[in-house]
């Protein structure tokens, strides 16, 4: 089944790191592009994920995963080589609203994390459904090429008069004229 590709605003969700290993390491950064209230539960920690940590303020328990501490959090993902700990965190989920990503087993995966572009306000992603992640991440380094430069300032700009312009169809159509220019004027 292929997963629904919806944005999450991480906004005043409470994400949970389980592992702490290379792994973890890359789930940890791409979070980072989105949000900071994480806490991470790790036996032991690489010393990159230790400084990530600590450069951003982030709660790391040094231990190993116990029953109950998915409690209170909205998001958890297990990002460990054992297979039975991704399990047993997925099923102590189904009692509540929490979502797991159990790292590289999409049998006990709500969500995957996909291969993306984040440029700004501009956020492109990929996903082969957990097929093939390294083709995820090939076809997003083909398209990160054709991104022109200037977007973010573009979409800054966007923004900013997306809060000074009434809604309604002139600005849809202001908005539209610009896009248009912008890609014209990169095309030349």
């Amino acid at each position: 089944m292929a997963y629904f590709p919806a944005f999450v605003n991480l906004e005043k969700r409470k994400i949970l790191l389980v592992g702490g290993g290379d792994i973890a390491l890359e789930k940890l950064e791409k979070l980072l592009d989105f949000t900071r209230d994480i806490t991470v539960v790790a036996a032991e920690a690489k010393e990159e994920l230790e400084r990530l940590c600590r450069l951003h303020s982030l709660e790391l328990k040094r231990r190993r995963y116990r029953r109950g501490d998915i409690e209170g959090f909205d998001i958890v993902i297990v990002a460990t080589d054992t297979i039975e700990l991704h399990r047993e965190i997925y099923e102590e989920s189904r009692n509540g609203r929490v979502l797991v990503n159990s790292v590289d087993d999409t049998a006990y995966c709500d969500f995957i994390f996909p291969s993306y572009i984040k440029r700004g306000d501009l956020t492109i992603a990929f996903s082969t459904s957990g097929a093939s992640p390294a083709f995820a991440k090939h076809i997003r380094l083909y398209f990160q090429e054709k991104i022109p430069d200037g977007v973010e300032d573009f979409l800054a700009e966007m923004k900013s008069l997306r809060k000074k312009l009434p809604k309604g169809r002139e600005r849809m159509k202001r908005f539209d004229e610009m896009a248009r220019e912008f890609f014209a004027s990169k095309r030349k």
